[in-house]
């Protein structure tokens, strides 16, 4: 099996472009952040984030473009993909990716600023999609 969970940030604004015959791709990178703590003898073990490539399909995509920014709080589902490519210089390069099957706004830094008027104008509760685009049902697993 070969399944990714993820729960993070958007790091930078997602890009969107459309291949053959107007189907949506979208691409963002998404933080993950685990915790950092302190032993008992003292030792301080510092927060260690992740950065992960997501790429979205079709319905996902769209919803991307439509309502996904930088420092959006993100639930994604999806499995590892990795793939490979020479670089201008000739060079392998090796790419890991997530290929989301599933999407889920969890908030963002603007959700807790928002002022009544541009609470009307954004979606609550944030769209979910799921494959296909068939309705989850809100649960992450």
């Amino acid at each position: 099996m070969n399944k990714v969970m993820l729960i993070g940030n958007v790091g930078k604004e997602p890009e969107v472009r459309y291949v053959e015959q107007g189907v949506a791709v979208a691409s963002l990178s998404l933080a993950t952040t685990e915790r950092g703590y302190t032993l008992q003898n003292g030792t301080v073990v510092p927060d260690h984030t992740d950065w992960h490539n997501v790429i979205l399909w079709k319905k996902l995509a769209e919803i991307v473009e439509k309502y996904v920014h930088k420092g959006d709080r993100l639930y994604i589902e999806g499995r590892i993909r990795y793939r490979t490519y020479d670089d201008k210089q000739g060079q392998r390069r090796y790419v890991t990716e997530i290929w989301a099957d599933n999407l889920e706004l969890l908030g963002g830094p603007r959700s807790a600023s928002t002022t009544p008027t541009d609470a009307a104008a954004q979606p609550s509760p944030a769209p979910q999609a799921a494959p296909d685009g068939e309705q989850g049902s809100g649960l992450p697993f």
